[in-house]
């Protein structure tokens, strides 16, 4: 008998924290992608592309990751519920992902230049990051200050990966 089936809430659990981590890596990759962008100094179309491509080419790379190793881990093929659960999972995180369009949009309208796009882009997936670390731990029962160091964490590593991404496109 699995864990989830002992325990129904198990199940849900796992999903819940699968859908936060799928959300986490779209938002950093985002976060890459748009401070590539902006040390290349792209145009708003072009960045609208480059950004659209490669959350793709990671949606699909994951959704194909959590196939393969369903198969590998139960020795048989998703079933129907599984399936969606892992297109749920793979793709819903692409909602997070709508600010960054919309300032692009915006540039490419000539509302706003393509580097301001870019800022707020970065931005609001920082914001992003920030918000799905809070829906990570605001159900769980630890301290306020066990929260608030699971959030500092958080926003440690993410100034890390910021920073890694800058030397790199530096």
């Amino acid at each position: 008998m699995t864990d989830s089936a002992r325990d129904p809430g198990l199940a849900s659990r796992e999903e819940r924290a699968a859908h936060l981590k799928e959300r986490i890596y779209v938002a950093f990759a985002a976060l890459a992608v748009v401070l590539g962008l902006q040390r290349h100094h792209a145009e708003a179309g072009e960045a609208m592309l480059t950004l659209a491509v490669t959350i793709l080419g990671l949606l699909l790379a994951v959704f194909t990751a959590d196939v393969v190793a369903h198969i590998v881990v139960h020795e048989r093929m998703m079933s129907p519920r599984e399936f969606r659960v892992a297109l749920r999972t793979s793709f819903g995180a692409v909602g997070s992902l709508a600010a960054p369009f919309v300032f692009l949009g915006l540039a490419a309208l000539g509302v706003w230049s393509t580097d301001a796009a870019l800022l707020a882009s970065s931005i609001a997936l920082v914001g992003a990051l920030v918000v799905i670390g809070w829906a990570a731990v605001r159900r769980l029962r630890l301290n306020w200050w066990q929260r608030l160091v699971a959030l500092g964490a958080e926003a440690l590593l993410g100034i890390v990966v910021v920073s890694l991404q800058l030397l790199a496109h530096g």
